[in-house]
């Protein structure tokens, strides 16, 4: 996908997103006002989803090289690296289109063959890794996919972990509490049993996380704000100046 095709599929997958969660609540007679509360949506939003009006469709820009890639693969497993070349050979099969566009479709394929031999040549660090295991397929590049197939490959544990990771984040959104238990098991047998530990530790704040539609997110943003104001301050402002910026402003 280009970088504009791109942002387009992500904004249709969100919006599939959100169409599922409310088709969800609305399958299990939860009301229009509650998937209000819930969802954060309004209720237009919402009636059109629940009648089946908002249905999204994404449709990517099909290339003029489309029909001819698996025969420009093949030229290139070939060793015929020539932009202007493979154009030439390309318009003896048909091809109509500019030798702009062969030419930048290898040099796209050269950096991607040259990023496909650097990634596996430089081992990343841990905090890349784990960056990478958590990102969305569609979001990571050529070299990184290239990069998370041999770490997967390499060491099945990740993935492992991987997964355990992702159906925690399920389990929140959806809050399903009564897989909190099971999920506590299989965490305790991974890499990650470090986390599953601390959920078990900390197991009714984490149930209460789970079910209750509270959050402390009010609190944590006032937080912030004292501290901004106390750091454009250098620290030194005392209680009564902090209130007086904090109360007296508002």
């Amino acid at each position: 996908l280009t970088a504009a095709e791109r942002l387009q599929y992500e904004g249709y997958l969100r919006r599939e997103q959100t169409n599922a969660a409310i088709m969800a609540l609305g399958k299990h007679g939860v009301a229009i006002k509650e998937i209000v509360r819930r969802t954060g949506h309004s209720r237009g939003l919402i009636r059109q989803v629940l009648r089946g009006q908002r249905n999204d469709v994404f449709r990517s820009r099909e290339s003029s090289l489309e029909p001819y890639l698996e025969w420009l693969d093949g030229q290139w497993a070939a060793g015929k690296r020539n932009g202007t070349e493979l154009w030439r050979r390309l318009r003896t099969q048909g091809f109509r289109g500019s030798r702009r566009v062969v030419s930048e479709w290898v040099t796209r394929r050269k950096r991607a063959d040259k990023a496909d031999a650097e990634s596996l040549n430089r081992i990343p660090s841990a905090r890349t890794i784990a960056r990478l295991l958590t990102t969305s397929r569609d979001n990571l590049t050529k070299s990184e996919t290239v990069t998370i197939a041999a770490i997967e490959s390499g060491v099945p544990l990740l993935v492992t972990a991987r997964d355990i990771i992702a159906d925690f984040h399920l389990m929140i959104r959806r809050k399903a509490e009564n897989e909190l238990a099971l999920w506590i098991d299989r965490a305790r047998d991974s890499l990650v049993s470090s986390f599953g530990n601390g959920v078990a530790k900390d197991i009714q704040a984490v149930r209460a996380a789970i079910v209750s539609p509270w959050s402390n997110g009010q609190t944590e943003g006032q937080i912030t704000k004292l501290k901004l104001v106390k750091r454009q301050m250098y620290g030194r402002g005392k209680l009564d100046l902090l209130q007086a910026r904090l109360i007296g402003a508002t």
